[in-house]
């Protein structure tokens, strides 16, 4: 039986956590670091430690004392704020990781962006102008080898209105054309090197601008919003499979295995105050294409506006597969009409 796979935090978005947990679960035991683990997580869970996944050295020391008893084949995070925990802890345990160097300038974005730049990786701030900030964002969906960076799918990311600009929807398409264009390529694979990634799944946001893609972040663990189930239905690639393939040393097979489209939409409040009314019409689910609508908020919640939102506020959320990025949309909006709410403003709130 597979040792294993020490997993530092589960995050507090069961909808979102569920499907990479679940695929991680399917690979090899699952022992998660977490003092209140959400109940969502525990039918995946061969065990737990009731310990702090961010406190360090600390962390390390509790997945050693476990270890004693049962040895472990790896660690994982998808959280940015565990990073350097988990790289800690895998040199403790001389299992493979990020390096503490890379981990640490990973979890602290004005560290990384000065490391990108450094060595020449073009990226892109506020500070840049308007010509290397207004473009279309992308982000390339990676699985870091020794010696080889695999780019096997790319989102493209619809953003909401300013300043927060959370994302509205994201779309995979195994048949995108920028899978092939070597400058973005070059991009990716650049900061990849510069980082001092290695063995790990990564999630790079670029921005396409008229002087080509500029770096925006690099996320060297399994992307959140779902991305990983669009990736698995666009193309086959099971992305949390490999994470947990990488983490104990193993070499993932990342063959496609489907030419597809799949995309995600999430639906936030249109004004800040209380969540009156939410429903979802049952005939959602006679959509051909509707992967899954999911309400992620309750009537009586507090909620923030679209454009001053966290993922917290959002309603709800739903996917759509498809033969290319149109038909998705084209279901995604159909999707939509399936969904209504009603927030009571508070006094002096904005509106989306």
């Amino acid at each position: 039986m597979a040792q294993p796979v020490v997993l530092l935090g589960a995050g507090g978005h069961d909808v979102c956590g569920e499907f990479p947990l679940a695929r991680i679960a399917a690979v090899c035991p699952v022992l998660l670091v977490d003092p209140d683990p959400p109940a969502w997580t525990r039918p995946y869970l061969a065990g737990r430690l009731a310990a702090d996944p961010a406190g360090g050295t600390g962390t390390a020391d509790a997945v050693l004392r476990y270890m004693a008893g049962a040895p472990v084949g790896g660690v994982l995070t998808w959280s940015g704020e565990h990073l350097v925990s988990a790289a800690r802890a895998a040199a403790r345990l001389g299992v493979p990781g990020l390096p503490y160097e890379t981990a640490a300038a990973c979890a602290d974005p004005a560290a990384a962006r000065a490391l990108l730049a450094r060595h020449g990786v073009p990226t892109a701030g506020p500070e840049d102008g308007p010509e290397a900030t207004d473009g279309p964002l992308v982000s390339a969906e990676a699985v870091v080898l020794d010696d080889e960076v695999r780019i096997v799918a790319l989102t493209r990311t619809t953003p909401g209105p300013p300043p927060a600009r959370r994302p509205l929807r994201h779309c995979v398409h195994a048949h995108d054309g920028l899978l092939h264009n070597r400058f973005l390529r070059q991009c990716v694979e650049r900061a990849v090197r510069a980082l001092g990634l290695s063995h790990t799944v990564a999630h790079l946001t670029l921005r396409l601008t008229a002087r080509g893609p500029r770096v925006l972040g690099v996320t060297p663990h399994l992307p959140g919003d779902l991305i990983p189930l669009l990736v698995e239905r666009a193309t086959g690639v099971d992305l949390a499979g490999a994470a947990a393939a990488l983490a104990t040393g193993r070499h993932p097979d990342v063959t496609p295995t489907r030419q597809r489209a799949a995309a995600v939409q999430f639906a936030y409040p249109a004004a800040t105050g209380r969540l009156t009314h939410l429903r979802l019409d049952p005939a959602a689910a006679d959509e051909p294409a509707a992967e899954r609508m999911v309400l992620t908020r309750r009537t009586g919640d507090p909620v923030t506006a679209a454009a001053h939102a966290d993922p917290a506020d959002r309603l709800a959320h739903w996917v759509a597969t498809g033969e290319d990025a149109a038909e998705c949309e084209e279901t995604l909006r159909r999707m939509a009409r399936h969904l209504t709410a009603t927030v009571a403003p508070t006094a002096g709130t904005y509106a989306a």
